[in-house]
C-alpha cells in the first residue's frame, strides 16, 4: 500500500512539475509560445529554379550579413538546429544559424554531380500519415508547405544470402498487414510474432519519458530511478539493459525470424548483440504504417525551414566554420568566432546553441579552460563515437519504370546471424574487408519522389550504404578533400566493386544504363557533415547510453551557462531524434515545455477538423 502511494505521489508532483514548465509565469520571463496557432497554409508550388533555391540553400557567409541585435546563434544546420531555429524564430527571436559546409542542410541536405541529385541521410521516415503527431510537428515546422509521398508496401525487402538465391522476407505497411503477411511468410510462428508486437507496443510508448528525464530536475529523476519507480511506470526502462538478440530468442528458435525481427538496427547502428531492446522497440514500432519520402527530395525540408528562419529576422550562412564559442569575464557563453579566409570575424548573441555534436562541442569549440571542467569531462566519459558509414551514388539513364526501380528498400545480409556477421567483418583488415561485408541498404530517391520526373526526366539514382571502420581510412584524414591520393582511391574502390556486384543482382537491369558512380567514406562524411568520425548517427546508440543516469545528465543545458546543445546526441539518431533533440533544446531556451503546446495545438486542430465533419 505505502509503494503505491509513494508512486502516486511521485507521478502528482511529476505532472505539477510539467504544467509549471509548460505554463511558465508572466514573472519569470516565459516565452512566447511558438505553437500558438495552426500555421498551416495551402502548399505552394515548389520552387525548382536553381538560383532561387542556392539564394536560400547556399547563402555564403560574411560579417554583413549577419543580422543586428540577435537573441541566438546555432552551430551546424543539420535537422537539429535548423528545427530549433525555426522554433525560436516561431516564439519571436531573431536566430543566426552557421553552417561549415557550402549547402545548408547536414545529413538534410542534397549535392549534385554529372546532372544527378543524390540524397545524404534522409532515406526514408515512419510515422508520417495524416493525423499522426510527428505528421503534425513537421507540418507546423514548414507551414504544411512539405509534402510527403508514402512508399510502396513493402517498404522494406530483406534478404538474406546472395541476392539472386538468397531468402526474401517483406514488411508491409499498416499495422494489421504488418503482422498478418508475417504470419504468411512464418507459419508456425504466429504466436512468436503477436508476442514480438505485443512487446514492442508496450515498450515504445516510454519513449515520451526520455524526453521528460531531460526536463524534469535531475535530482527526482534520479530519485525515481533508484527506487525503483521508473521501471515499475513502464516496462522501457525495465528493457534497457536487455540486448535485441537475447529477448528476441525468448519468442523463437527460427533463426530467419530472428533475422527480420532485428533487421532495422542499421538504423541506430548498434548490432542486435549489443542494442537495447528498448531503442529497438521505438524504431521498429516507428515503420508500422509504412514508410514516407518527402516530395521535392530532403533539400526541401531545409529550403521551408530557411525560409520561416528568414520570416524572423534571422538567416542561415554557409561556409561559416565555427573556430571556437566565446565566452565573458563570468564564463557564461556570448557568441563565436567564424573563419573567414585568413581573418576571423566574432558575432556575439545572449545564447549560442551547438548541433555540432557533443565531441565537437566539447573538444574543439569550447576554450581549453572549460574543456576540463570535470562536468564537461563527465558527460564526454558517458558517450562513444557511433558507427562510420560508407555511400555509394549511382546516376542512371532512364526512368524507374524502363529500370524496374521501387519506392522501397532492400535490405540485404550475408546470413541470418547478423551481430555475427558484423563482429567478423569488423574485424577484418582493409584488404579483405570488401569482399566480407555483412550488409547493404538500397534505396532509390528518384523512385519514392513523385516529383523527381518533373525535375530531372529520363534520369534516375541509387544510394547504397554500408558500414565500414573508421580505421580503415584514417591514415588519409589530413589529406584535402578529392586529393587523397591513388592508394585512398584504390581502398575506395575495392568497396565499390564489391558493392556494385550484389547492386546488379538485385536490379539487373541497370547495368548498362550507369552514367556516373561515386562514392563517400567516412572521411567524406568528416568533411562534408564534420562528424569526428565519419558518424552516420552521432554519438554511439550503446545500451549504456540508454541508461536513465546518461539519459538525464546529457540534456541540452551544458555546465557552461547560455551554451545549449540540440540535435541526435541530446535524444537520439536519425530524423524524428533530431526533432526532438531540438524540440527539448528548445524548451530549455525559451523556458517552456513546448510538448505540453504541441498537445495542446493538437487537440484543438482534432475539435475543429471534428466540427467540420459533422
Amino acid at each position: 500500500m505505502w509503494g503505491w502511494l509513494l508512486l502516486l505521489g511521485c507521478l502528482l508532483l511529476l505532472v505539477l512539475v510539467l504544467v509549471l514548465k509548460a505554463r511558465g509565469s508572466s514573472a519569470g520571463g516565459a516565452s512566447r509560445n511558438p505553437f500558438e496557432q495552426d500555421s498551416r497554409r495551402p502548399p505552394a508550388p515548389l520552387v525548382t529554379d536553381k538560383e532561387a533555391r542556392k539564394k536560400v540553400l547556399k547563402r555564403g557567409f560574411s560579417k554583413d550579413k549577419v543580422p543586428d541585435h540577435l537573441d541566438a546563434i546555432v552551430i551546424g544546420s543539420g535537422y537539429g538546429g535548423l528545427a530549433l531555429a525555426v522554433m525560436l524564430s516561431k516564439a519571436g527571436k531573431r536566430v543566426l544559424v552557421l553552417e561549415q559546409h557550402g549547402k545548408a542542410g547536414g545529413c538534410c541536405h542534397t549535392f549534385n554531380e554529372k546532372g544527378f541529385e543524390f540524397d545524404v541521410g534522409i532515406h526514408y521516415v515512419g510515422q508520417m500519415q495524416e493525423g499522426s503527431i510527428l505528421r503534425m510537428m513537421i507540418d507546423q515546422l514548414t507551414d504544411g508547405q512539405l509534402q510527403w509521398a508514402k512508399m510502396d508496401s513493402p517498404f522494406d525487402t530483406l534478404i538474406l544470402g546472395d541476392p539472386e538465391g538468397g531468402k526474401r522476407y517483406y514488411l508491409h505497411s499498416g499495422e494489421e498487414t504488418y503482422i498478418q503477411e508475417l504470419k504468411k511468410q512464418f507459419p508456425g510462428e504466429e504466436a512468436a510474432i503477436d508476442a514480438f508486437v505485443r512487446l514492442i507496443k508496450r515498450v515504445a510508448k516510454g519513449c515520451a519519458l526520455m524526453a521528460i528525464l531531460k526536463m524534469l530536475p535531475v535530482p527526482l529523476v534520479m530519485f525515481l530511478h533508484r527506487t525503483g519507480l521508473l521501471a515499475l511506470i513502464s516496462p522501457f526502462f525495465r528493457m534497457l539493459s536487455k540486448n535485441v538478440s537475447n529477448v528476441v530468442a525468448e519468442f523463437t528458435a527460427n533463426a530467419d525470424l530472428r533475422a527480420v525481427f532485428t533487421y532495422i538496427f542499421p538504423t541506430y547502428g548498434v548490432i542486435p548483440a549489443k542494442a537495447s531492446f528498448s531503442l529497438h522497440a521505438i524504431l521498429v514500432e516507428h515503420f508500422f504504417e509504412g514508410g514516407w519520402y518527402p516530395q521535392g527530395g530532403s533539400s526541401e525540408i531545409v529550403f521551408q525551414s530557411i525560409l520561416i528562419i528568414e520570416q524572423a529576422g534571422g538567416t542561415v550562412l554557409t561556409k561559416a566554420p565555427v573556430q571556437s564559442i566565446l565566452v565573458d569575464s563570468q564564463g557564461k557563453a556570448c557568441g563565436v568566432n567564424v573563419k573567414k579566409g585568413q581573418d576571423t570575424v566574432n558575432i556575439y548573441a545572449p545564447v549560442v546553441i551547438s548541433d555540432a555534436g557533443i565531441f565537437n562541442t566539447y573538444e574543439k569549440l569550447l576554450p581549453n579552460e572549460l574543456r576540463v571542467l570535470p562536468e564537461i569531462q563527465n558527460q564526454l566519459s558517458m558517450m562513444h563515437h557511433g558507427t562510420s558509414g560508407f555511400c555509394v551514388f549511382i546516376g542512371l539513364n532512364g526512368s524507374k519504370e524502363e529500370l524496374g526501380l521501387e519506392a522501397k528498400n532492400y535490405y540485404i545480409f550475408q546470413h541470418n546471424d547478423l551481430s555475427e556477421a558484423f563482429i567478423s567483418y569488423l574485424n577484418c583488415s582493409r584488404e579483405t574487408a570488401p569482399k566480407n561485408i555483412p550488409l547493404l541498404y538500397i534505396g532509390s530517391s528518384s523512385a519514392k519522389d513523385p516529383l523527381w520526373e518533373k525535375r530531372y526526366p529520363g534520369k534516375s539514382t541509387l544510394i547504397i550504404l554500408i558500414v565500414a571502420k573508421y580505421e580503415w581510412f584514417e591514415e588519409w584524414k589530413e589529406e584535402k578533400v578529392t586529393k587523397r591520393g591513388l592508394e585512398y582511391e584504390s581502398v575506395k574502390n575495392s568497396f565499390v566493386d564489391s558493392i556494385m556486384e550484389m547492386v546488379l543482382k538485385v536490379y539487373p537491369r541497370i547495368k548498362d544504363k550507369i552514367e556516373h558512380v561515386s562514392a563517400g567514406t567516412p572521411l567524406t562524411n568528416c568533411h562534408y557533415i564534420a562528424s569526428p568520425q565519419g558518424e552516420m548517427y552521432g554519438a554511439e546508440h550503446s545500451i549504456s547510453r540508454l541508461q536513465v543516469d546518461v539519459t538525464t545528465t546529457i540534456r541540452p543545458q551544458t555546465p557552461v551557462p547560455n551554451l545549449y546543445l540540440t540535435g541526435q546526441d541530446v535524444f537520439l539518431g536519425g530524423f524524428p531524434g533530431a526533432l526532438h533533440g531540438a524540440l527539448v533544446c528548445a524548451s530549455a531556451v525559451l523556458q517552456r515545455n513546448l510538448y505540453v503546446d504541441l498537445v495542446w495545438l493538437w487537440r484543438k486542430m482534432k475539435a475543429t477538423n471534428n466540427k467540420k465533419n459533422k
